[in-house]
């Protein structure tokens, strides 16, 4: 059978022993399944392509307040999540986002996992592209909510969409559709290094279904999985070899065609997200590396962004750096892992000078789940209970090294230095 989606009642906070077993493995929140932590329930809120209206933003700021803990925190699928919530929240949540677009579907709200290119349109790369890749993310989401299978599909089941640039074709998502720059767009599947070629005005179509045939190949085989890496035989691979993407994030500061900003460790108060706001010109995109893409916007607002606290100059040591929620929100974790990590950061123990390829993205991890950490080779930073444990992590591991916390910043800027 493929996998269903938890029977749960909209709004109830299930713990995870209380999810069945197959349910287990698939506990992510939403927006009206709400997750227990240590600091109160958590809800994920879905924003496919990381798109956001004004308004909607507003609204999000606004029940951070009223709801939670007045933070609001990006994610790596450029959703956002909110923390510090009543249990008993989630009718009042629910009724917030449906009023500003955000929850068009009760059944559908958790299978809506869409990254985006997050500067298609703003720039010249890649510049033979032509594909309206927002028109996609909308034409996808749409559909999905109108399927009757879709709510069958996990609820981290992921689908990427590239113009072409090749940097959220980088993040394996399960489907991912790569715009053609003198040819068909091309559908990868899981971590294929082959893709299909898809016909002109099809692209959205070919996108769902290798989605449903993913469900229909698990049912007939009676196989069980989450994602299509899982399963890499499951569905035959395309016939046009692929390159490799870029995986390249957006530079923070001005753009062509608006602003970056990057979000420490992802997270926002709801008075910069305000901010954010009033330096949007009425749009906002959230990107999978926790950051914001203003389009639009004047080079002139840069200054109050940077006052605000968001990252708005390069080539710091800031750059692709993560961390895990830590304590006190997870009662599984080792140390209170952010504020550490900032330190470490702060320290300015070298820097990326020379472009963001110069150091590996760093990743700091409460337990040994390591939630949030990147894809590809990164530096894995594990609290131990006694400092933590640096490994350059990827295809060549290097072994690790256990450091106290005032050793920990020169060891990973080290680490991020790796190149064997």
């Amino acid at each position: 059978m493929p996998p269903t989606p938890d029977a749960t009642a909209p709004g109830a906070v299930v713990p995870d022993r209380e999810v069945p077993d197959r349910g287990r493995a698939d506990a992510c929140p939403g927006a009206l399944r709400l997750h227990p932590a240590d600091d109160g329930a958590l809800a994920r809120i879905r924003l496919p392509g990381g798109l956001l209206t004004d308004r909607q933003a507003l609204a999000l700021a606004e029940a951070a307040e009223a709801l939670g803990d007045g933070r609001l925190e990006t994610t790596s699928r450029g959703n956002v999540q909110l923390r510090g919530l009543d249990s008993q929240c989630a009718a009042d949540l629910a009724e917030r986002l449906r009023g500003v677009g955000l929850l068009p579907s009760d059944t559908h709200e958790r299978v809506r996992n869409i990254v985006a290119s997050p500067l298609a349109g703003l720039d010249a790369v890649p510049a033979s592209s032509s594909a309206d890749v927002q028109a996609w993310v909308r034409d996808l989401d749409a559909r999905l909510c109108a399927s009757d299978w879709a709510p069958g599909l996990s609820g981290k089941f992921l689908f990427a969409l590239d113009d072409g640039r090749g940097d959220v074709a980088a993040l394996d998502a399960d489907v991912t559709l790569i715009a053609g720059s003198d040819g068909p767009a091309l559908l990868r599947l899981g971590r294929s290094t082959h893709g299909h070629p898809v016909e002109a005005g099809q692209e959205v179509t070919a996108v769902l279904d290798a989605a449903r045939r993913f469900l229909a190949a698990l049912r007939t085989t009676g196989r069980q999985a989450w994602h299509l890496r899982e399963v890499p035989d499951l569905l035959p691979a395309g016939p046009v070899p692929l390159p490799a993407p870029a995986g390249t994030a957006p530079e923070v500061g001005a753009l062509p065609g608006g602003l970056s900003v990057g979000l420490r460790f992802g997270r926002a108060s709801a008075a910069q997200w305000r901010a954010l706001i009033a330096a949007s010109a009425g749009e906002l995109r959230l990107t999978p590396w926790r950051g914001a893409v203003l389009p639009g916007a004047p080079a002139d607002r840069l200054p109050a962004l940077a006052e605000a606290g968001f990252r708005t100059e390069p080539g710091t040591p800031w750059e692709r750096a993560t961390a895990c929620t830590g304590l006190p929100g997870c009662a599984k974790s080792q140390a209170d892992v952010r504020p550490d990590a900032a330190r470490a950061l702060d320290a300015g123990h070298g820097s990326v000078g020379g472009g963001l390829p110069a150091m590996l993205p760093v990743h700091w991890s409460g337990c040994e789940r390591r939630c949030g950490h990147p894809a590809g080779r990164w530096v894995d930073v594990l609290a131990t209970g006694h400092g933590y444990r640096v490994t350059v992590n990827g295809p060549a591991p290097v072994p690790s090294v256990d450091v106290t916390n005032e050793e920990m910043a020169q060891a990973v800027a080290e680490a991020r230095r790796t190149t064997k």
